[in-house]
């Protein structure tokens, strides 16, 4: 699983935030929170839906499952003139990102990650870079089912 290596422009985002862990997963929780409230956001580009996960400076050096981060549940949009009522804004800087295809279903994510983190990364040439982390999650994205397929979007440096 090669990754293709993409130069991303800043982009502004609409949806719900959540404080969380891995060990304390709220990712359910969120969703189900931010999907009914998804269709009052009018000026979305596309409909990707786009889950962000916000990491503390050197987050992975030593690895602590209980240490929280900041996730996401959000879709792109062109400005950040019309925020619906209960949803907050977001932007990402640009930079440059490794973006792997994750193929099956969603509770095999963590399969992708170990390989992006433990066999990729270490000989790949690229550090992580503190920056959001993403998936994106088009028309082809089915949560679930194994014929499911999202993009997974790593911030790197040299």
């Amino acid at each position: 699983m090669e990754p293709r290596i993409e130069i991303l422009p800043e982009k502004k985002f609409i949806g719900k935030k959540i404080r969380m862990s891995f060990s304390n997963n709220k990712t359910y929780e969120l969703w189900k929170g931010f999907m009914p409230s998804r269709k009052l956001i009018t000026n979305n580009i596309g409909e990707e839906l786009y889950s962000i996960e916000v990491y503390g400076p050197h987050y992975f050096n030593n690895f602590d499952p209980g240490r929280e981060f900041e996730k996401w549940a959000a879709m792109e949009v062109t400005s950040h003139c019309l925020v619906p009522e209960g949803l907050e804004t977001f932007s990402t800087f640009g930079g440059l990102y490794a973006v792997f295809l994750h193929r099956g279903a969603a509770s095999d994510g963590p399969k992708t990650y170990k390989y992006i983190f433990e066999t990729w990364l270490p000989d790949s040439g690229y550090l992580i870079d503190d920056r959001p982390h993403f998936a994106v999650m088009g028309e082809k994205y089915q949560n679930d089912s194994p014929e499911s397929e999202e993009e997974l979007w790593i911030p790197v440096k040299k």
